[in-house]
């Protein structure tokens, strides 16, 4: 049962009410945005909630068992505070959500009726609708190791032990020409190897992508110079001589793990483990059932 303010209830019992909603979304980035269905601006716990946004939600849902409870959040993306591109560029992803109700007269007097992050966000030509999912959707996650041939850990974490500010591994360079949407030649590189930084990842240092970071799929060289595709195209277009820093790529085998880092030793994967085709195996004669590694 929620606690409500004293003076909030004595608001609620007059029957006559000056009642809002606001949402509080708060971006990975730190970055807060306050929206209210009231038709001015309110100001409480240091965020400004702007009214008007053309940002609503639809009913809440709760119910008494685990399962995950969601809202929609519908917006406007003419709105020059959640643009078509950020939503495109995963900035609002997994944002956390509070949503309150306030007397807009005295906004002292508020309580808070849910908070979640946003989940899945469908978008249409004129407008988007964000998911809003409870905390219960933290218990639908994956806690505790899995055991696979590959490592699990994330290169250069804790558990990697990897320093990937070392020069051996961490390079910087400026984009030449853009050959497709996620391909593009690079220069300040051509000392690194094909295949070094592949599966490692670029921060952006210039151009309209700076601040964000992209994940490498392949690594070549072509008379020297390095060629580089991305995983996914950016959403802001590479434009030549944009500014990057990269970091060398793991495929979390434990022959690149010997053979690339030297870090057999915080290698966490289990490369001995039977695979599935252990099960698809036949009887024979002619030995390997002695209990040895398969």
């Amino acid at each position: 049962m929620k606690q409500i303010d004293p003076a909030l209830q004595a608001h609620l019992d007059e029957g006559t009410t000056t009642l809002a909603w606001c949402w509080r979304i708060t971006r990975a980035d730190g970055v807060s945005f306050g929206f209210t269905d009231h038709d001015c601006t309110l100001m409480f716990e240091g965020t400004e909630f702007e009214p008007e946004s053309g940002f609503a939600a639809s009913e809440i849902r709760a119910g008494s068992d685990l399962s995950v409870d969601a809202q929609d959040a519908e917006g406007v993306l003419s709105s020059d505070r959640i643009t078509e591109t950020d939503i495109l560029d995963g900035r609002w992803d997994a944002a956390e959500v509070e949503l309150w109700r306030v007397n807009w007269a005295d906004t002292s007097q508020r309580v808070l009726m849910r908070r979640g992050a946003v989940g899945q966000i469908r978008r249409g030509r004129m407008a988007f609708v964000a998911e809003v999912r409870s905390l219960a959707h933290v218990l639908g996650q994956t806690v505790g190791r899995t055991f696979q041939a590959g490592c699990d850990a994330a290169l250069g974490d804790a558990r990697c032990g990897v320093n990937l500010e070392d020069p051996a591994y961490k390079g910087s360079g400026a984009v030449i020409d853009l050959l497709r949407d996620r391909a593009f030649t690079a220069s300040g590189l051509a000392g690194f190897s094909a295949g070094w930084f592949s599966f490692g990842t670029i921060d952006w240092t210039s151009g309209v992508n700076t601040g964000r970071r992209a994940e490498v799929l392949a690594h070549d060289l072509s008379d020297g110079i390095a060629i580089f595709t991305l995983l996914e195209a950016p959403v802001r277009s590479v434009t030549e001589g944009d500014g990057f820093s990269i970091r060398a790529g793991c495929d979390k085998r434990i022959e690149t793990c010997s053979a690339k880092f030297g870090n057999v030793v915080n290698f966490r994967g289990f490369p001995h483990i039977p695979g599935q085709d252990t099960i698809l195996r036949y009887a024979s004669r002619d030995g390997g059932h002695e209990g040895g590694v398969l």
